[in-house]
């Protein structure tokens, strides 16, 4: 089969590997019928995740169509059309029982196209299939099932969940790349009094209003007071989300926090960020970190097929899976292009 595979930083090759096998009982092999590229990608390729090996296949969402089972396998069949989400879960350690599967011990977490091959392939091996995939009802698209692989539950999970955004709610969302717009749509299901986008990019943030932010602002031109001054009463962001993976990012988002807001950092950091407690200490903010567990990934589902969560418009260029190096260029330059996400589809 074909698959982009990691070749160390900078570089990347759509090629022939061996078709995946099944290895353990609980594994099952999925015909790639829809997949995408994930900012997380761009960092691999710029030598950011270091437990990345060479000949690794990238990718970690994906849609499909379930060709072969292991053994072990109880509740998927070979012609059921999943989702194949981006964690996995062994179903068995005290993290997966508590639904914190992000953290799995039992060989599950992130590990598709980070510690085992991924999704950018014709076909890809998914353990603890179980427990990792999610039957599609019919209503869905390929095209809508792939934002809940991954940039849906992180926005929703570890952007809008840890940040607690609630009623009323000043949110400020730093990044509207697919997390951020991802953040703005599932954030919106809280009732905030103000959503606030803030991008470099003039695409970016007319994407963010078309997804229901209430204010834009370009992080060139606007200072931290421009920032504030939107929340209710001048004092800051009652939430802030952090959402592209830079340490400048990373500190707007505690200088804009109002005194015991909360920030939810979201973005994969490949750089240290610095941490000015001279100044927080006394402001009795909260910081969350975190990995999407996917525990969302089911009612994310239920509210997609019950046409109560709008994904349209961010997916902006597609193409044939042959063509994964042209997506790869097309979604690096996103600046340059407008790129939001990017789909490929089985042709």
């Amino acid at each position: 089969m074909k698959a982009l595979t990691y070749h160390g930083p900078g570089r990347r090759t759509w090629g022939e590997v061996p078709d995946p096998a099944v290895r353990d009982p609980e594994d099952a092999i999925v015909r790639v019928d829809a997949v995408t590229i994930c900012g997380t990608d761009l960092h691999i390729l710029k030598g950011d995740v270091p437990e990345v090996t060479e000949g690794r296949v990238l990718g970690h969402e994906a849609v499909g169509t379930v060709v072969t089972v292991g053994p072990g396998v109880r509740t998927v069949a070979p012609g059921d059309r999943v989702l194949v989400s981006c964690i996995s879960a062994c179903g068995r350690c005290g993290y997966c029982r508590q639904g914190a599967y992000g953290q799995c011990t039992g060989g599950g977490g992130w590990i598709l196209g980070h510690l085992v091959d991924g999704t950018q392939a014709e076909y890809v091996r998914t353990p603890f299939a179980d427990t990792s995939l999610h039957h599609l009802p019919g209503g869905v698209t390929d095209e809508q099932a792939l934002l809940l692989a991954d940039i849906l539950p992180t926005s929703f999970e570890v952007g809008v969940r840890n940040g607690r955004v609630g009623p009323g709610d000043t949110v400020v969302i730093v990044g509207a790349g697919p997390i951020g717009l991802a953040a703005v749509t599932t954030a919106r299901l809280y009732s905030p009094g103000r959503i606030v986008a803030v991008d470099l990019a003039p695409s970016r943030l007319e994407a963010a209003k078309r997804a229901g932010a209430d204010e834009v602002l370009d992080a060139a031109t606007s200072d931290d007071a421009a920032i504030r001054a939107l929340s209710r009463d001048g004092l800051g962001a009652d939430v802030a989300i952090e959402a592209v993976g830079v340490p400048e990012t990373f500190e707007l988002c505690t200088r804009v926090v109002r005194p015991g807001g909360r920030i939810a950092n979201v973005g994969v950091h490949g750089r240290p960020a610095t941490l000015h407690l001279e100044d927080l200490w006394i402001k009795n903010v909260t910081i969350t970190t975190g990995l999407v567990d996917t525990s969302t990934t089911p009612l994310l589902l239920e509210m997609l097929a019950a046409g109560r969560l709008d994904t349209a418009g961010l997916v902006t260029h597609r193409f044939g899976l042959d063509e994964m190096q042209d997506a790869y260029d097309v979604f690096a330059d996103a600046g340059g292009n407008g790129a939001l996400k990017v789909a490929l589809f089985r042709t």
